[in-house]
């Protein structure tokens, strides 16, 4: 092993070397991450809504907030907790969004078997908000932040797939209340940590 390896994998061996750097670039990346997911965020809602049929894009229409297993929206108060906590949040809501999002799409399997994209964009969003969520976390690590474990995705899967067997209309307001709430948490979350960017908004 060469002495510079050696210096990398002992940071106390050479007293000059710092991690902000490397926490900083994990927050930008993270951050960049995030602003990306909440584009496609944006675009699987729009998606999802186009393909329920009326009275989903209605003008005027509200569905009713359905209240989802294991997840809600973000808090008024969210912007005003410290930054590690705003994260945890973070974290746990996009810890518990894959399950739903995952049983959401195997309803629009069911219901719209050929809307291929519409169900592409729900397999992407489950596994880009596990990805986004696991980055979240290793910035807590990094800033040395309590962590909190998983979220237990059988329990949150299983409330919501017991949700869609009420029928059609109420499983239709359900997923279009998870892509919903996947917009605003990673919204929150792209937020939350460029608030933590060098140069960002205070």
């Amino acid at each position: 092993m060469s002495r510079r390896e050696g210096s990398l994998e002992d940071p106390q061996a050479d007293s000059s070397i710092s991690p902000l750097p490397h926490l900083e670039a994990k927050i930008h990346q993270t951050h960049s991450l995030a602003r990306l997911l909440t584009k496609y965020a944006e675009q699987l809602l729009q998606e999802y809504v186009q393909h329920q049929g009326d009275p989903f894009g209605l003008p005027g229409f509200s569905p009713p907030r359905l209240p989802v297993a294991g997840l809600s929206a973000p808090a008024p108060g969210h912007a005003g907790l410290p930054a590690a906590e705003r994260l945890q949040l973070d974290a746990g809501a996009l810890s518990a969004l894959p399950p739903l999002l995952d049983v959401v799409r195997r309803h629009q399997a069911e219901l719209n078997p050929r809307a291929l994209r519409l169900l592409r964009r729900l397999e992407d969003a489950a596994r880009q908000a596990r990805a986004l969520g696991a980055a979240v976390e290793a910035v807590l690590a990094a800033l040395g932040a309590e962590t909190r474990g998983p979220r237990p995705e059988p329990a949150v899967a299983a409330a919501a797939a017991a949700a869609t067997d009420a029928g059609v209309f109420p499983a239709k307001v359900l997923g279009l209340r998870v892509c919903g709430l996947y917009r605003e948490w990673v919204s929150r979350t792209e937020g939350d940590l460029g608030q933590l960017v060098p140069g960002g908004p205070a």
